[in-house]
């Protein structure tokens, strides 16, 4: 697909832009089968992902469930994740040269779990460089107001970044980071989107963009796969420290290595070697 002017307006001006139908069903059904096994560890790979939030049996039923880098750990997040479509489209709309995988996210919110606190993801990313990111939110079912969806503050990337980090993962309030960020700006009109899509339609966001979810209220669950994109020419802070992430760097050395970071698309045609033959498998 390409992007016409009036969704690439709609892109900078608001922050964000829902893509209806962009993944095929065969896809979708694919990912969510991977979900319960994941969670359970069973790795089709072999590998664990960077970051694994939520267990069977040792974990809060009432958090929203969330694995970090599943690319890693299943081929089949791996197609939606590092799919060479993706990467044209959050190239094209931060003006980049290409794309590359900063890192997915996998999702899942069962019915009546608790919320996710609203935040901005270039907050995260002192660790890279140039430390910005644009994200595709893949939902992988229908989603509703009421079961949770993801929520966005219309023109939100055009507001400051905050540094400052608050409650991620099930807070009192899911809205406190954005109100205090709000009245340090002065700014007491802002308009909050609860987005409503259907499996395979897909939001594209700006790192600035404030986004959070609430309670799952619904008797149906949300699975999500996110892949979230930095400028296939970024590379390692020279001085900032990512906690989990750092320890791809190579010592002495800034570059990033795409076994761990793939190209997923550039302006030129190229995209990281080893993506076909992982993809493919």
């Amino acid at each position: 697909m390409a992007l016409n002017s009036q969704q690439r307006t709609e892109f900078e001006e608001n922050g964000y832009l829902v893509v209806r139908n962009f993944n095929s069903r065969e896809r979708v059904d694919e990912a969510r089968s991977r979900f319960g096994k994941l969670f359970r560890g069973e790795f089709e790979t072999g590998l664990q992902p960077d970051e694994w939030n939520w267990r069977f049996g040792s974990s809060d039923t009432s958090l929203t469930r969330q694995i970090c880098n599943g690319w890693k750990s299943d081929r089949a997040i791996a197609r939606l994740v590092l799919d060479e479509q993706v990467g044209r489209i959050c190239a094209e709309l931060m003006g980049w040269p290409g794309s590359r995988i900063n890192q997915d996210n996998v999702i899942w919110k069962p019915p009546g779990a608790r919320q996710v606190g609203f935040h901005q993801d270039d907050s995260y990313q002192e660790w890279v460089d140039p430390p910005s990111m644009v994200t595709c939110w893949m939902a992988l079912d229908e989603t509703r107001k009421e079961g949770g969806t993801i929520e966005y503050v219309r023109r939100s990337n055009h507001w400051p970044l905050q540094t400052r980090k608050f409650t991620f993962h099930a807070p009192d309030d899911y809205h406190e980071a954005l109100k205090y960020t709000a009245e340090q700006l002065g700014i007491d009109d802002y308009s909050i989107d609860a987005i409503e899509v259907n499996a395979g339609d897909v939001v594209f966001h700006h790192g600035k963009t404030w986004h959070g979810s609430g309670y799952n209220h619904s008797g149906q669950p949300r699975h999500t796969v996110v892949s979230h994109c930095m400028s296939s020419d970024s590379r390692f802070h020279a001085e900032n420290v990512g906690p989990v992430y750092g320890r791809y760097r190579k010592y002495g050395s800034t570059e990033m290595d795409e076994s761990f970071f793939p190209v997923i698309f550039r302006k030129d045609g190229y995209r990281s070697a080893c993506l076909k033959s992982y993809t493919e498998q």
